[in-house]
C-alpha cells in the first residue's frame, strides 16, 4: 500500500508541476486541465483534443478543445470551448472567431471519423 500512495504522490507532485500548455500536449496525460479566468478563479476542463491547424505559410497554429467541468458563463453544459495555445508565449486564449472554430471543428471531425 506504501508502495502505491508514494506512486500517487510522485504523479501529484509532477502535475503539479507541469504548466497547463505541457499538460494538454502530453499524450500521455489525461487528466482535467485547471486555467484561470480574469478574476483569479480556477476553472477546470476535462481535455477533448489538441488540433494542430495549417497557415498558408506552412507553420502550425495549435488548438485545443476543452469541455468545463466547472460551470462557466456563456457555456452549455457539455459544450466545449475552443483554445488558441501559444508555445511561445505560453499563452492559452479563448478563440472567439466563428471561422476559425469551423475550421477547428472541422478537423476534429475528420480526425474522429478517421479514427
Amino acid at each position: 500500500m506504501k508502495d502505491l500512495r508514494d506512486d500517487l504522490n510522485l504523479k501529484n507532485k509532477k502535475l503539479k508541476a507541469m504548466d497547463p500548455i505541457e499538460q494538454i500536449l502530453d499524450e500521455e496525460n489525461y487528466d482535467n486541465v485547471i486555467l484561470y479566468d480574469p478574476e483569479k478563479k480556477p476553472i477546470e476542463f476535462e481535455q477533448v483534443a489538441v488540433i494542430p491547424v495549417d497557415k498558408p505559410t506552412g507553420e502550425q497554429t495549435l488548438y485545443t478543445i476543452m469541455i468545463p467541468v466547472t460551470p462557466m458563463q456563456g457555456v452549455s453544459e457539455g459544450e466545449g470551448v475552443v483554445f488558441k495555445i501559444d508555445e511561445q508565449t505560453r499563452d492559452i486564449e479563448v478563440v472567439n472567431d466563428e471561422k476559425v472554430i469551423d475550421k477547428v471543428l472541422e478537423i476534429y471531425q475528420k480526425l474522429v471519423e478517421e479514427g
